[in-house]
């Protein structure tokens, strides 16, 4: 009987892992049930905001505007036919290969150079601090900075500030020539009518610039000495007396010079033979190159009636993305040195040590050693970077303006707008966004492996 009883088959029912007991027992479905409540606000929470929003998107992306008839594939047909979409994408390739090489090697630079210093705290809280402002505060404060007016953009500020300081002459857009002088004006240059001889006087009175827009040097204009017989002297100056009076074509009291302005002697030909600058005073003198056999027309050439020093058009459609990039950038390159900066903390600095006592450079140390030890370090920023450009839109949104939106277009920018911001296409706008997911996933991907080995390891 104890025979039978000891062939009869063992149940075998699984036991629950880690736990040695049977699914069947109190204490194993005790250990389903607390483990099946730890897991299910997980499991809910992934389906209800990832999973179904992903599933729905696909499905609503086969289906037409309004989304009460399927079209197939035509949302991906219009989508890669489309040139705000062929925009989009270049943008966002010009963002990848960018924008996280230069966070990375940014952050490198600053993690390593920093390690070095006294206040190396105070500087990594400096360069990190962008990180703290919104991408949208973010994006106003560059928009103000890289305004085209001189006087709300800090960049053309400094642009205008420059080019005035070293520029050769000055500027008085909107002058004009005195009528009935002698005077011609003609594609921006002023001119005589009539040749000029060496020994002779030329005077320019000009009209229509404000006295209030008057150089600070200039001063009350004056007759040019007598010149020699090869010289061609003269005065420039303005005109008008504030508060009105006083003779055309007169040099009175009243009436300023208008400093800076380059005067040129042309001959015949064409070819300038001689030229001088005004003073303070309007004077200019004219004696090297000249002739005294010949006459020359006395000319002010159109560049002192420009607009002068006016800044560079940083938001303008062919530098939007420039800036917008240069945004990105300043914020997120304290991430990188953040996380690059942990990898240096954490690596074994004996490695650097017997290098240098072997006598090999700062330099080598850095290429040999220090940079393949913080690969790893360097492979997760880099890809997060990347993860994170493909989806920028807060900066891409905010930064441009209006003319030139479509040159800055990214896929983030593009689905908003055919979805909500006036397209009113969300059978486009899902096409759009699985779009962007199929590029994000490869990065994805690459660092959940990653993740997985580094566990292993």
């Amino acid at each position: 009987m104890s025979t039978l009883q000891a062939r009869q088959p063992h149940d075998r029912t699984s036991a629950i892992p880690g736990t040695g007991k049977h699914p069947g027992s109190r204490g194993g479905w005790r250990k389903w049930a607390i483990l099946a409540g730890f897991l299910s606000p997980a499991i809910v929470f992934l389906g209800a905001f990832v999973v179904y929003p992903i599933v729905y998107t696909l499905v609503r992306s086969f289906f037409s505007a309004r989304g009460g008839e399927f079209v197939g594939f035509d949302n991906y047909v219009a989508m890669f036919t489309s040139e705000s979409t062929f925009t989009a994408i270049r943008n966002n390739v010009i963002w990848v290969i960018v924008a996280p090489a230069a966070c990375t090697v940014l952050g490198l630079i600053f993690a390593v150079l920093l390690e070095k210093l006294r206040w190396k705290t105070a500087f990594r809280l400096i360069i990190f601090m962008p990180m703290a402002i919104s991408m949208l505060a973010a994006g106003v404060i560059f928009r103000s900075i890289f305004d085209a007016n001189p006087d709300r953009g800090v960049v053309n500020a400094v642009v205008v500030g420059a080019q005035s300081a070293f520029g050769e002459s000055a500027s008085y857009p909107g002058a004009k020539p005195r009528p009935d002088l002698g005077l011609t004006q003609d594609g921006g240059i002023i001119a005589t009518d009539e040749t000029v001889s060496p020994g002779s006087m030329q005077d320019f009175a000009l009209t229509g610039v404000r006295q209030d827009n008057l150089p600070d040097d200039a001063e009350q204009a004056s007759a040019a000495d007598e010149p020699n017989g090869s010289q061609i002297a003269g005065t420039v100056f303005l005109d008008v007396i504030r508060g009105g009076g006083g003779t055309n074509g007169e040099i009175e009291d009243g009436k300023s010079g208008l400093p800076g302005v380059r005067v040129d002697a042309v001959a015949p030909d064409g070819s300038i033979h001689g030229f001088a600058t005004t003073g303070a005073d309007g004077t200019y003198v004219i004696e090297e190159g000249l002739d005294p056999s010949e006459s020359y027309t006395i000319a002010l050439p159109a560049a002192n009636f420009d607009e002068g020093a006016q800044g560079v058009d940083w938001l303008g459609a062919s530098l939007i993305n420039v800036v917008v990039i240069l945004s990105y950038i300043w914020i997120w390159a304290g991430f990188a040195m953040v996380m690059i900066a942990s990898g240096l903390s954490a690596m074994d600095r004996s490695l650097q040590e017997a290098a240098r006592m072997d006598g090999a450079s700062e330099w080598k140390v850095f290429t040999r050693i220090t940079a393949p030890l913080l690969a790893p370090v360097l492979v997760v920023v880099f890809v997060t970077l990347i993860i994170n450009v493909l989806k920028i839109f807060d900066l891409v949104y905010v930064i441009p303006p209006g003319a030139s939106k479509p040159a800055a277009n990214v896929i983030a920018v593009e689905m908003w707008t055919v979805s909500f911001g006036g397209g009113n296409n969300q059978g486009l706008g899902s096409a759009l966004a699985i779009l962007l997911l199929i590029l994000v996933l490869p990065s994805m991907i690459i660092n959940v492996r990653r993740f997985r080995q580094e566990r292993r390891g």
